[in-house]
């Protein structure tokens, strides 16, 4: 552990954020290739209209994983506490009630959405056309619900109690096994978008009994006992309050998603929503990848600031926004150049392809910015600077991007959708460079970051 800390300190940056983020690249955009294979088999082997009703499940599906995640990075964060406290028993306690929260959370929040699965539907802007689409995929995917926030929440533990590699590898294989159904079910077994669903589920439960298998065992660091599954309060209260920041950001996403295919299904009809699927799919492969990069840059950052390494501090982070910046400016140049070749591979719908080619061009305008607004909002939270990281990651979401959704469409119609995105990207990124100016100025002038 010494040996890694002053790695930390010494190590050439760029190999030292390259051996910290290839990991969670990996994890993070395994997870993004999960929805991405489900659009893409779905749209080819059900229809344009299948893609639609599967977008309109995107906010539902967020509200329903903002519980599990939010008992997932409460716990884990908590797991970590303890075993730096020496405190193998506390981590092992906390274990067990993440594991029977997420049993009851799973179970209740799958069985209400459940029950009012048609009325949520047509309120996310669902039409008698996409929504029967829309309900046989998520009847199936709520009726796995409970296997969803197991495996999530074990799968963020498992990292956190020091088996990262054994976490990223349990993803990877969820998602193989998802590629491999995905086109026997719907291809072979003729199932449709339940059978995108049945493979869904199913990854989920491997990826369950995965988790579940290695804390079973007695050799893992932290696993099951008999008697630490008990639901305690204090520590309840603790994973909630916890993960409570992921939750809410999860929440205000789904909002967002909401609002936006509603504007759609306005202005542009059902495909739209399909078109808007399509390119969230592909622009969300983009943000996961920096996602990853910021994971990376957390420990460099957090480490080096304590030790007052201010140029060490500041080198990661120009580092970190350079390699961000890259990223989303490939997906950039790929939507401005080659949107039809994207569209093609989720759909053969001429009408649905039309669609997706406008609106990949006009939402990624300036996508660009979003790698540098991304990686400068973690990197605040890195610092221990959390109001100002929260700040900044909910200018885009609330401040800028809802009211854009509620103007711009009034005035120009569908492209008005399409726009509010980068206007909002804009902005938030113009307010974070000015945020940021500030702040790195307070941090060479005070070591202490004041």
């Amino acid at each position: 552990m010494q040996g890694k800390a002053e790695s930390l300190r010494f190590e050439k940056l760029g190999k030292l954020l390259l051996s910290y983020s290839l990991p969670a690249i990996i994890a993070t955009s395994a997870a993004s290739l999960y929805n991405i294979t489900d659009r893409i088999f779905i749209g080819q082997g059900v229809g344009p209209l299948a893609i639609s009703g599967l977008a309109l499940t995107f906010p539902l599906m967020n509200i329903t994983a903002a519980f599990g995640a939010m008992v997932g990075v409460g716990a884990s964060a908590m797991v970590s506490i303890r075993l730096g406290q020496h405190d193998r028993k506390g981590a092992t306690r906390i274990l067990g009630n993440a594991v029977m929260l997420n049993i009851i959370l799973g179970i209740v929040i799958g069985a209400l959405a459940f029950i009012f699965l048609e009325p949520i539907l047509f309120a996310l802007g669902a039409s008698k056309e996409t929504y029967p689409y829309a309900k046989d995929y998520m009847q199936i995917i709520l009726l796995g619900n409970v296997f969803a926030h197991l495996y999530l929440g074990m799968n963020n533990i498992m990292r956190a109690s020091g088996y990262p590699s054994k976490a990223m590898v349990a993803t990877l294989i969820t998602v193989v096994l998802n590629v491999i159904l995905d086109p026997l079910f719907i291809f072979v077994f003729r199932w449709g978008i339940r059978g995108a669903a049945i493979a869904t589920v199913l990854s989920q439960i491997v990826g369950a009994i995965i988790t579940f298998i290695h804390f079973a065992k007695s050799k893992s660091f932290v696993h099951f006992l008999p008697g630490y599954m008990k639901l305690k309060r204090v520590i309840i209260s603790d994973i909630i309050s916890i993960g409570m920041s992921n939750f809410l950001m999860l929440i205000t996403g789904s909002v967002v998603i909401s609002l936006i295919n509603l504007n759609l299904t306005r202005y542009g009809g059902d495909l739209a929503v399909g078109a808007f699927g399509i390119i969230h799919s592909v622009a969300n492969l983009a943000t996961m990848i920096v996602v990853g990069l910021n994971q990376g840059m957390q420990p460099i950052v957090g480490y080096n600031f304590g030790a007052k390494n201010t140029d060490r501090v500041v080198k990661t982070f120009k580092l970190t926004v350079f390699a961000a910046t890259v990223v989303t400016s490939v997906m950039f140049l790929f939507a401005e150049l080659l949107p039809g070749l994207i569209a093609r591979v989720f759909t053969r719908s001429p009408e649905l392809i039309s669609l997706t080619i406008s609106g990949i061009r006009l939402f990624l305008l300036v996508f660009p910015l979003v790698g540098f607004q991304m990686v400068t909002s973690n990197f605040f939270q890195s610092i221990g600077k959390a109001k100002i990281s929260i700040f900044l990651s909910l200018t885009r979401q609330i401040l800028f991007l809802i009211p854009a959704l509620l103007i711009l469409p009034r005035l120009i119609g569908l492209s008005g959708v399409w726009l509010a995105g980068p206007v909002s990207d804009f902005i938030s990124s113009l307010v974070t460079f000015i945020v940021l100016r500030w702040q790195i100025g307070k941090l060479r002038n005070n070591a202490a970051f004041a």
